[in-house]
């Protein structure tokens, strides 16, 4: 109650406000030839509302104090105009650069991506929506440093730098996804690639405003669902794709509106495809039922099955923008059906009371997951244009999150999670020194109940203060960023005696005998980060930053104790002690995970020759990750050697910690070979080891190599992408090494003339040469090789 009046208070102060304009900036924007651009973007450092050039380059924009301007267009370098608060013209000339310019939201600090110290990738405009697959982790994995772990295409999270799951937070528009994604790679994440104004993809530790848990990256997904420019007239777009591989179809549109200050949002997907095709593969080899029996054939396939999707989603949001003052509220809502390969429960027919077929002895059940997210946002920003304060905005939301899996058509085991999630940030500049900090607030209640509740249920809190501050020394930007995070974690951990006595009276009397333990702890992460960019000439730059990061584990990683149907293991968690054979819960001594990271970023982009170059090295203490313990579960027998178990028993993997080490490099080069034809090659390559050569990490993506070739003539844009993956031979002892593959991607856009409406015709060819592909990081690599060859076609319009 405290919280809510104090904001109530916040937003009645800033509501009765007066505003207190003082003076009108008019200005204009040319090229290097002294012509006019229009459509570039000019807003007062510190405020949302911004406005744009007219035809000839022309602007009017009212300010109430001195401060900046910051003036940006696509295919032009950013610039940064100082303003007096005083009535004055301004005249701005831009360099033209061949590679996009694009404010980062994710940044905190209204950098663009070509200022940030931290490397980032941003996929926006049409580039986005030609990319844009069912998955983040598929949308991204062409980006250098980037891929995804693959659990089919409905289910497949992104890699950042040989990192995933908690280690890479997923946002939208600045708060947690809030989903289960970090439970299995089996849960798909639930943010939609289509609905998105841009995807954002920070490398590196990015913990100070968003976390302990992303010491490896962030992905934060930006969309206008909450206005925070005042809209004018209706205008929209809308989409309708087919893939041929799997005979998808997809339809999308956007509605927006406003009127004096009140602004409206509406977006919508819907999704529906079949299993996919893939090129002639053989089937993982089955355990034989009769011993002594030898198949030398092996069966193949080509298609995967139980791979199918059934998804809508549906955004509002409604918002006033003023002077100063920016208030909104969102409400989004997913519904999502989809297929979970190679998870498939075996059931015996005669243990089965509904038994209707005497004589099978059994039969696999798909099974598909029904994810449901009902999420609510709101925001507020105040822009004060005082001496020092400049900005107070406050972001909030609540996720209610449900994931369930049917079995035989019968709901199975349910996932819950839902989260309240708060951030407040004073943007502020002491001195010469320009920053932000703020407070951040996150509660998780999640549950799981079922056969495959390998998690037991939790309720995690954090709170955290940050600071982030940046000063300029000639061409040198310094930027020095510490956070403070408070972790708890709570849980009732059920641990049951395994006696596996054939008679049921025994087996319920142990379930009787399952002992409860009340569990509670709390962590204290700390994180620190300095970083340097020195803009040596006109548009090149040389990026150096170090960062220091705690992470404590989550529940999954901390209290799993079950089988993990989807993964074919047996699934423990830090905080477990196996010994003669029994399973004991002994959380002592946990520590943080530790992340020590480098980064050196060379960069060129300017003219037409431009590239992008980062190496870095991450050193982690205590590096949670499972291990192969050598041992078995058989739901008869429990725990056991491998040597004597029978063929169905699941493997026991373990997390533990020790410590690793990951570094690497990843490049994007590009060069304007005419007006009309670019030239782009990328790549990257990632080693990750434990120390004192105790081996490779598991799971670890291969390195790729790609080159693009980009040709616009007339109302024509053609694209031709190979990209090359090698062999991965870098495993640890239960792993295999993936043959390396080639993939090729084409794309041919037109734009049509239809008066009022943009209107675009596109075809994409994924896998142009039907390669077969499997994907190292994948769970599940030998049973779903990546889709054969498949044509997107579509059109797009906008108004």
């Amino acid at each position: 109650m405290k919280q809510v009046s104090i904001l109530s208070s916040a937003v009645a102060a800033a509501l009765f406000s007066q505003s207190t304009m003082a003076a009108v900036i008019t200005g204009q924007v040319l090229d290097k030839n002294q012509q006019p651009i229009s459509n570039a973007e000019i807003h007062v450092h510190g405020k949302s509302q911004s406005v744009v050039t007219d035809k000839q380059g022309q602007f009017k924009i009212d300010v109430d104090n001195k401060g900046q301007l910051h003036i940006s267009k696509n295919n032009f370098i950013d610039k940064r105009v100082a303003i007096n608060g005083e009535d004055q013209n301004v005249v701005v000339t831009l360099t033209p650069t061949s590679v996009e310019t694009v404010v980062v939201y994710a940044s905190a600090l209204h950098k663009n991506s070509l200022e940030m110290i931290s490397p980032v990738n941003v996929l926006a405009g049409d580039e986005l929506k030609d990319k844009a697959k069912p998955t983040l982790g598929e949308t991204l994995k062409g980006l250098p440093g980037v891929n995804a772990s693959y659990f089919g295409p409905v289910s497949s999270s992104p890699i950042i730098r040989g990192l995933d799951g908690p280690r890479v937070k997923i946002t939208q528009n600045g708060l947690d996804s809030s989903d289960a994604s970090r439970i299995g790679p089996d849960h798909a994440t639930s943010n939609d690639s289509l609905a998105a104004e841009q995807i954002e993809v920070l490398r590196g530790p990015a913990t100070l405003l968003y976390g302990s848990g992303a010491i490896g990256g962030v992905v934060n997904v930006v969309d206008n669902r909450i206005p925070t420019d005042n809209i004018e007239s209706l205008t929209g777009a809308a989409q309708y794709t087919h893939d041929t591989v799997s005979n998808t179809n997809t339809y999308a549109a956007k509605l927006e509106t406003g009127n004096d200050g009140f602004n409206f949002h509406f977006d919508g997907t819907k999704r529906k495809g079949h299993d996919y095709d893939t090129p002639n593969f053989e089937l993982a080899e089955e355990h034989e039922e009769h011993e002594g029996e030898e198949h030398e054939e092996h069966e193949t396939a080509n298609s995967v099955e139980n791979t199918f999707i059934d998804s809508q989603t549906v955004n509002f949001g409604t918002s006033y923008v003023g002077d100063h003052l920016t208030l909104g509220v969102s409400f989004g809502r997913i519904e999502t059906d989809y297929g979970i390969p190679a998870h498939e429960h075996h059931h015996h027919e005669e243990e089965e009371d509904h038994d209707e077929h005497e004589g099978e002895e059994e039969h696999e059940e798909s099974v598909f997951a029904q994810l449901e997210q009902d999420r609510w946002q709101g925001y507020m920003s105040y822009a004060l244009h005082d001496n020092w304060i400049e900005n107070i905005s406050l972001r909030v939301g609540y996720t209610d999150y449900k994931h369930a899996e049917i079995e035989d058509g019968a709901v199975g085991t349910v996932f819950t999670n839902k989260t309240t999630e708060a951030r407040a940030t004073v943007e502020h500049k002491l001195g010469l020194w320009h920053g932000m900090a703020g407070y951040h607030y996150t509660e998780s209640d999640y549950d799981a109940d079922g056969e495959e509740a390998f998690t037991p249920a939790s309720v995690t809190k954090t709170n955290a203060l940050f600071v982030l501050e940046e000063r300029q020394f000639g061409d040198v930007t310094v930027e020095l960023g510490a956070r403070l995070e408070d972790y708890q974690i709570d849980s009732a951990v059920s641990m049951a005696e395994h006696h596996h006595d054939h008679e049921e009276e025994e087996e319920h009397h142990d379930e009787e005998e399952a002992e409860i333990i009340n569990y509670s702890e709390d962590f204290t992460n700390l994180s620190l980060s300095a970083g340097a960019i020195w803009q040596y000439q006109e548009g090149q730059s040389v990026a150096l930053s170090v960062s220091r990061s705690e992470r404590a584990p989550l529940s999954a990683e901390l209290l799993s104790n079950g089988i993990h149907i989807a993964t074919g293991t047996y699934e423990l968690g830090l905080g477990y002690h196996i010994e003669d054979g029994e399973i004991h819960f002994e959380p002592e001594d946990i520590e943080q995970e530790t992340a020590t990271n480098f980064d050196l970023s060379f960069r060129r982009f300017i003219g037409d020759f431009g590239y992008t170059v980062n190496f870095f090295y991450n050193d982690i203490e205590n590096y949670y990750y499972q291990q192969n313990t050598g041992l078995v579960f058989d739901e008869e027998h429990g725990l056991e050697s491998a040597a004597d178990a029978d063929e169905d028993a699941m493997a026991v993997y373990q997390f533990t910690s020790k410590d690793a080490k990951l570094y690497g490099i990843e490049f994007d080069v590009h060069y304007q070979v005419t007006p009309s034809a670019l030239v782009k090659v990328f790549g990257d390559s990632t080693t990750a080891k434990l120390k004192d050569d105790e081996g490779y990490l598991p799971r670890i993506p291969a390195n790729k190599l790609g080159s693009e070739l980009q040709y616009t003539v007339s109302d024509w844009k053609f694209s031709l992408t190979g990209t090359h993956y090698f062999e991965q031979s870098d495993i640890t002892a239960y792993e295999t090494k993936t043959d390396g593959y080639t993939l090729f991607d084409a794309s041919a856009n037109y734009q049509l003339d239809l008066g009022p409406v943009d209107t675009q015709l596109y075809i994409n060819v994924d896998n142009l040469t039907d390669e077969l592909g499997f994907v190292h990081s994948s769970f599940i690599k030998e049973k779903a090789p990546l889709p054969g060859r498949n044509f997107s076609l579509g059109i797009r319009g906008y108004f």
